[in-house]
C-alpha cells in the first residue's frame, strides 16, 4: 500500500486555514484531519484541539509523543505521533503547521505537500478582529511580521481564501486531488 502525505496547512492567522480544512475533509472523508495539541485554554475557541497545560506538554515531548512540536505566539503546538499510524494505513493527513516547521515536517514525513492559503491585507483584518482574541496592537503586529520563506523542494499549492470559502475549497481539492476530481 501506498504510504499517504501529509499536507501541511499554512497561512497567516484569519486567513481560514481552519474552515478549509473542514471543508476538504466534508468533501474527502477519507482525508484525516490531525487534532493539534496545544498549550491555549480549552475555552480560547477555534479548532478542535488537545489543551493541555505547558508542564505536561513539555513530558510529553520528552516523552516522544509528538511527531513534531513547536512554540508560537507564546504558546507550545504539536502533531500527535500517532498521525504516522494514518500515513502508514495510505491515508492523506493535513493539520496547521508553522510556516517555520515545514523542512522538519519534511524530513519526518516524507510525503508533505503544502497548501498555503492567502487572503487579502483587508479580509485578514477583519477576520482577526471578528474572532476577539487580540486586541488592536496584537493584530498590527502580526499582519506587520513578515512571512518566513519556504524551503526549496517542496511541493505548494497556494489558494487565494479571500472569497466564498466553497471556491477557495475546490481550488484546493481541484490542486491537491486534480486525478481523482
Amino acid at each position: 500500500m501506498t504510504k499517504g502525505r501529509f499536507i501541511a496547512v499554512v497561512g497567516p492567522s484569519g486567513v481560514g486555514k481552519d474552515s478549509v480544512m473542514a471543508g476538504l475533509c466534508a468533501a474527502r472523508p477519507d482525508l484525516v484531519r490531525v487534532r493539534r495539541v496545544i498549550t491555549r485554554d480549552v475555552d480560547a475557541g477555534g479548532e478542535d484541539y488537545e489543551a493541555i497545560s505547558p508542564a505536561l506538554f513539555a513530558a510529553r515531548a520528552a516523552g516522544g509523543d509528538f511527531a513534531l512540536h513547536w512554540q508560537a505566539h507564546g504558546l507550545s503546538y504539536a502533531i500527535p505521533h500517532a498521525v504516522h499510524d494514518t500515513l502508514d494505513r495510505g491515508q492523506d493527513a493535513l493539520a496547521n503547521l508553522s510556516r517555520g516547521m515545514l523542512g522538519r515536517a519534511a524530513q519526518v514525513f516524507g510525503a508533505l505537500t503544502v497548501l498555503h492559503v492567502t487572503a487579502t491585507p483587508e479580509v485578514l483584518a477583519q477576520r482577526l478582529a471578528a474572532r476577539g482574541r487580540e486586541g488592536r496592537a496584537e493584530i498590527a503586529r502580526r499582519m506587520a511580521r513578515p512571512a518566513p520563506d519556504f524551503p526549496q523542494g517542496l511541493p505548494l499549492v497556494e489558494i487565494d481564501n479571500s472569497g466564498a470559502l466553497a471556491h477557495a475549497v475546490g481550488a484546493a481539492l481541484a490542486a491537491l486531488y486534480p486525478e481523482k476530481r
